[in-house]
């Protein structure tokens, strides 16, 4: 994509950035091996005053076509956001003190130039919420809190990517991790030698315990020492709460500035302003969440009561008594027991390798896609990252991704997520070709190869894989041209997760299954008996798990919609609040997951705030799409195929082009309804509510 530098006039200094400056430079791929932290905030300057005067020549100049309007819009839109997306990709990935240094200084430049470009934007109603209708007083207040927003958001991100490396928790004697399986010890020791304990070891330890998510994950699963569950599970739900961490007034000022920026733009709450560009409202929302929950509670007691009956058969002391820190524990046996499946023990049978050559298969049954490894042709932050090219059925690239597949919790956040690298894109075509094509990046954070062994996967991680690449696949097979609709670009946010619930439906589907689940050193097959016990394991505790998202997603809405802040009631109180109605067992007095809930309220997740129930609200969508081809047959390679042609070409082809009501209608035939959903997770006796 090449930059086209307007003709300003620009001082000796900003001339010599220009050309040096690899954020500026011309290139097809971000050149992510030369760039460092001291290009940053130089160059977003420069960059913010060639944007600035575009801006004003537009403005100038500007006539209501497409090609004098919409085009020269997009080349300065997207500028702006391939840069700023660099920088911000960086950030997540290769977290340093001197690149955070350099965004904290060059976040309110950036920002204004957002605001200014609001002033431009064709869609009404985004630049009415971007507060291009107010008054000059007001919109002068509107920017500000912006900024501070942005301020406050990256603060609270930064506090819990620190409070998670301040806990460390070494262990010297073999009977404190008694129960953890060898991927986890391996892991542990890996972790204590990167720490300075050069000399540990999987067997003999020292073992350092973090509160990564690999880490976490294996202790509260799979560690009999009850008390380190505990300890574990505490600093956790305490983390960035207390101390120059604490992010409590941060999220008091976050809820502050949204309902201030609410109020300026005449609505009642920020959760309305939210709504005002999803497929939802409020009220919709909140009558799905509250469907589900009243489906999922007496399934969730009962799942509580199966865990109480379970543990006092084993002859655990805490069996009547059971707190947060057994119940992962505890479900995890009597999932073993009732299916007979260990988790750990599957690692093997889920080598990266092959789950990677089964979900490309999958999709070129589908799509009619091949995905062809290009490492070498762009550069990477770092030498795990993998570079793809993606073809079509008659080998043209269609498009590109970088897959970043582990964990470093020394620069990496946590979690699992897609990227917008480049955008599709009519206007910024080259070389003869129709379209610029787009870049996506794929990142997880699953554990590393230990040794002479592949990364060992938990299913679990195979779905979240599958996850990603539903994201990845409509930004990359979209068919739009207009960068501002393509991909995911323009589409409501409580749709986005429709593609990538959908791609988790296919880790169950049996050809895919066998495709990806073989041995790492011999090939062989999982066997059918555990296939099929986890097909029946599939709704275990399904009941408990919805109450979770529901618990989440019941506390975002209420903080953003009846919650005041500095009033009589704290974020805490409406947490225990939820809790009491959404939850079996009641949190902790101590509980404080807010301060660590980067979803709604972390810089770069904005659409979450006021939007987290999108999750439920997506898998209403997602479970309604995969059922279309469930009624086809699931084994009806010819039909199945057809209909992965018209999933693509609606759902993922479209991208923000048309509403994804309308684009769904298109595919399914109907609107979306809740029953498949209901049927998936075994709660076929509820009342299907329509979405």
């Amino acid at each position: 994509m090449t930059f086209e530098i307007p003709s300003v006039v620009m001082s000796k200094e900003e001339s010599l950035e220009l050309k040096s400056n690899p954020l500026l430079q011309d290139f097809v791929f971000p050149p992510f091996d030369v760039i460092e932290p001291k290009h940053v905030l130089p160059g977003i300057k420069v960059l913010l005053k060639q944007l600035e005067n575009d801006l004003v020549a537009l403005e100038k100049s500007v006539e209501p076509t497409w090609s004098k309007l919409v085009d020269p819009l997009e080349r300065i839109l997207d500028r702006l956001q391939l840069v700023w997306g660099i920088v911000h990709h960086l950030n997540n990935v290769k977290d340093s003190a001197d690149l955070r240094s350099a965004v904290q200084e060059v976040q309110p430049e950036k920002t204004l130039s957002d605001s200014r470009k609001r002033i431009v934007e064709g869609q009404i109603k985004q630049a009415v919420l971007n507060g291009v209708s107010l008054l000059d007083d007001k919109r002068e207040q509107f920017n500000k809190v912006q900024q501070e927003l942005e301020k406050f958001g990256k603060k609270f991100g930064e506090n819990v990517m620190d409070a998670t490396k301040k806990f460390e928790k070494l262990i010297t004697d073999k009977k404190d991790i008694d129960g953890l399986p060898a991927s986890a010890l391996a892991l542990a020791a890996q972790i204590a030698v990167s720490k300075g304990h050069e000399k540990a070891t999987t067997e003999d330890g020292p073992w350092m315990i973090t509160l990564d998510p690999p880490c976490i994950k294996s202790v509260m699963t799979h560690s009999r020492n009850r008390s380190l569950r505990e300890e574990v599970h505490r600093a956790r739900v305490t983390r960035a709460s207390d101390g120059e961490l604490d992010n409590s007034p941060v999220i008091d000022q976050i809820l502050k500035l949204r309902l201030e920026k609410a109020k300026l733009l005449g609505y009642n709450n920020y959760a309305e302003v939210s709504m005002a560009m999803k497929m939802a409202t409020v009220d919709k929302a909140k009558q799905l969440l509250e469907k589900v929950r009243s489906a999922a509670w007496s399934a969730a007691v009962q799942d509580m009561e199966d865990l109480k009956k379970f543990s006092r058969e084993q002859g655990a002391v805490e069996a009547n008594d059971l707190s947060d820190w057994d119940t992962t524990f505890w479900s995890e046996r009597l999932r073993e027991s009732k299916y007979d499946i260990k988790e750990e023990e599957l690692r093997p049978y889920f080598s990266l390798p092959k789950v990677m050559d089964g979900l490309f298969g999958l999709l070129k049954t589908l799509f009619e896609i091949d995905i062809e490894a290009a490492d070498g042709l762009a550069p990477v932050w770092n030498d795990d990252v993998r570079f793809y090219r993606v073809r079509d059925s008659l080998g043209n690239p269609v498009a590109y991704f970088y897959f970043d597949p582990y964990f470093r919790p020394s620069e990496k956040r946590g979690g699992a997520w897609m990227g917008d690298a480049v955008a599709r894109s009519r206007a910024f075509a080259r070389d003869g070709a129709s379209a610029r094509l787009p870049v996506a990046y794929v990142v997880c954070n699953q554990s590393p190869p230990v040794g002479d062994k592949p990364s060992l996967m938990t299913f679990r991680e195979v779905e979240t894989v599958f996850h990603e690449f539903g994201h990845a696949l409509q930004h990359m097979l979209t068919k739009e041209d207009e960068s501002l609709v393509s991909g995911m670009r323009g589409i409501e946010w409580d749709a986005i997760e429709l593609p990538s619930q959908f791609m988790e439906n296919w880790c169950y589907q049996r050809n895919t299954f066998f495709g990806l689940a073989k041995h790492y050193e011999t090939g062989e097959a999982l066997p059918e008996e555990v296939y099929l016990k986890l097909l029946a394991a599939r709704t275990f505790r399904a009941g408990s798990l919805d109450l979770r998202q529901i618990l989440y997603a019941s506390s975002d809405l209420e903080l953003h919609t009846n919650y005041i802040p500095g009033g009589s009631e704290s974020i805490f109180d409406v947490w225990r609040r939820v809790s009491d109605k959404t939850q079996v067992i009641a949190p902790l007095p101590e509980d404080r997951f807010l301060c660590c809930f980067n979803h709604i309220f972390a810089g770069g997740y904005e659409d979450y705030a006021a939007g987290y129930y999108s999750y439920m609200w997506g898998e209403v969508l997602s479970a309604d799409a995969f059922s279309a081809f469930e009624d086809v047959g699931l084994d009806n390679e010819k039909a199945v195929k057809e209909v992965g042609h018209k999933f693509r070409d609606t759902v993922l082809a479209l991208g923000g082009g048309k509403p994804p009501l309308e684009i769904f209608v298109q595919f399914r035939g109907r609107e979306p309804s809740p029953e498949a959903l209901l049927r998936r997770h075994g709660l076929v006796t509820a009342v299907a509510v329509s979405v």
